[in-house]
């Protein structure tokens, strides 16, 4: 059988897609195609699935330890290697370009949060990304509050106009709003310089 059309069958009968790859890495010992199999199942791109793989051979493909398919498998899955991309729409690349806007204000994500929005981008899951966005303030140094704040808003603002918008959206756009008009404030001119004296003849 086909190592894709074994995949396919073993997921339409309730594996997950990281017990699947054990199971086909277990059978033919050949990790990458096994890997590949798995996603060509779950109808990912072959161009992405190519980039993926390649992004993650050395580490966990070229020479896995004997009997580690399982936690190989699970590894490709917690890496993001099995999640199934979502079309998304232009209102949802928007509120993407705005996310995107602000983890680069934030100046201090830590990776593996970084690691998570992606995943939440690719298949699609923008309300968890921007909430798990709206409780992480940004570096007062290294980052841009105002503009880490406005951006959230933006987004949020966009999250709220979908029908039927998640009511913790609301909640979190309120609260963005607040450190916005916060943050505004605190960034506005405090002093201002005297204009200079006429001189004198």
């Amino acid at each position: 059988m086909h190592l894709t059309t074994l995949a396919r069958h073993a997921l339409s009968r309730g594996r997950t897609p990281a017990d699947t790859y054990a199971l086909l890495a277990r059978r033919t010992r050949k990790p990458l195609p096994s890997a590949r199999a798995v996603c060509l199942a779950l109808t990912i791109p072959h161009a992405e699935t190519t980039r993926r793989l390649n992004d993650c051979y050395d580490a966990l493909l070229a020479d896995p330890r004997p009997d580690s398919e399982t936690d190989t498998g699970e590894l490709l899955e917690a890496l993001g290697v099995f999640d199934i991309p979502k079309s998304l729409t232009d209102t949802e690349l928007a509120i993407v370009d705005h996310l995107l806007s602000a983890i680069d204000a934030h100046g201090s994500l830590r990776p593996g949060h970084h690691h998570g929005l992606q995943r939440w981008f690719t298949t699609g899951n923008l309300t968890t990304a921007y909430l798990s966005l709206t409780t992480t303030h940004p570096h007062p140094r290294t980052g841009n509050p105002t503009r880490y704040w406005t951006t959230l808003t933006t987004a949020g603002e966009l999250l709220t106009a979908a029908p039927g918008p998640d009511t913790r959206i609301k909640y979190a756009l309120t609260h963005c709003r607040t450190q916005t008009t916060k943050h505004q404030k605190s960034t506005g001119p405090t002093s201002y310089s005297s204009p200079p004296e006429a001189s004198v003849r």
